[in-house]
């Protein structure tokens, strides 16, 4: 099937365009799980949520839109798997695909952020809190997804766009 529609991945990045004020959602999109956090109104704190299993697009299109209006989250950041060195794979493109479908469905503004080596940091972080192994596999990705997020709000803080303290409700 030929796609019919080209799809502007640039526009995934203007950081520009990022409300300044209130909760932001991340995901870490895997290929069974995706894990999802949330910050704080002021963007202070990043935790994790829960993890979601990829059983079909509609039900996580659902839980996503859910979780948006549960939280009031002003925006979505999906993680972007790169290579070690910077270049794309095919985890990278899908989640490209899955941003560019949250962009059709979804009336916050989408961006991307690079994700390399959080699901290790996360595991790291997990197993030094003393978490066991087996516990530790349940909860990486909504981990990985609150590193993710705070990596986005580091970008944010680089580029000048952060809230001012106590704008956030």
């Amino acid at each position: 099937m030929q796609q019919k529609e080209t799809i502007n991945y640039g526009d995934f990045a203007d950081i520009a365009r990022i409300p300044r004020i209130g909760r932001l959602l991340a995901i870490d999109p895997g290929t069974k799980r995706i894990g999802v956090a949330v910050c704080d109104p002021d963007r202070l704190v990043c935790r994790p949520l829960q993890v979601l299993e990829t059983s079909s697009w509609k039900k996580l299109l659902l839980a996503i839109k859910a979780l948006l209006n549960e939280f009031d989250a002003k925006a979505l950041v999906i993680g972007l798997p790169l290579e070690s060195n910077g270049d794309e794979s095919e985890m990278s493109l899908k989640a490209r695909k899955m941003a560019a479908n949250f962009q059709l469905s979804l009336d916050v503004p989408i961006f991307l952020q690079d994700e390399r080596v959080t699901s290790y940091e996360a595991k790291g972080r997990l197993w030094s809190s003393g978490t066991d192994t087996r516990s530790a596999r349940n909860h990486v990705d909504s981990e990985a997804a609150a590193l993710i997020l705070g990596d986005f709000l580091d970008r944010i803080k680089a580029a000048g766009l952060e809230t001012t303290s106590g704008q956030g409700s």
